[in-house]
Formats: structure tokens, C-alpha cells, sequence
């Protein structure tokens, strides 16, 4: 079993990860499982929704990642 170490930092928490468990991402999705908070990779491209259902096409990957614009009130 690894064990990794907790700190606090100005009101933030943050976990030193052993060699063996660092990310070659630069963010991560946390998520709560019961007890447990997994950390998964943000992917940088949308490879990962291929084996779910199918590819996407350019249209699809632009409205996806298109950000909406702030609007006057």
C-alpha cells in the first residue's frame, strides 16, 4: 500500500503523490466514490469517447469547446 502526505496552504489542501502515481496531466477531475476521491486525468482531446460512441467530427468538437460569450444585463 502507498502511502501520500496532506497539507494545508492557505485554507487549500493538497496531497504530495508518490513518483509511482504522478499525472502527465496538467488537471484533474476529482469525483467522490463513497469514501473514496478519485483523481482521473482531464484529456486534452476527445480519443478517450471513441470506444463509446464512435468518433466525433470537427463540428461536434468545436460546439463542444466553444465558449459562450458574457452577455450585457
Amino acid at each position: 500500500m502507498h502511502i501520500a502526505k496532506v497539507f494545508e496552504d492557505d485554507g487549500a489542501q493538497t496531497v504530495r503523490l508518490p513518483k509511482d502515481f504522478r499525472f502527465e496531466a496538467t488537471e484533474v477531475r476529482i469525483r467522490r466514490h463513497g469514501a473514496a476521491m478519485i483523481l482521473e486525468p482531464l484529456s486534452q482531446n476527445w480519443a478517450w469517447l471513441t470506444p463509446l460512441i464512435g468518433s466525433v467530427d470537427a463540428d461536434f468538437e468545436a460546439a463542444a469547446v466553444e465558449q459562450p460569450t458574457e452577455q450585457d444585463h
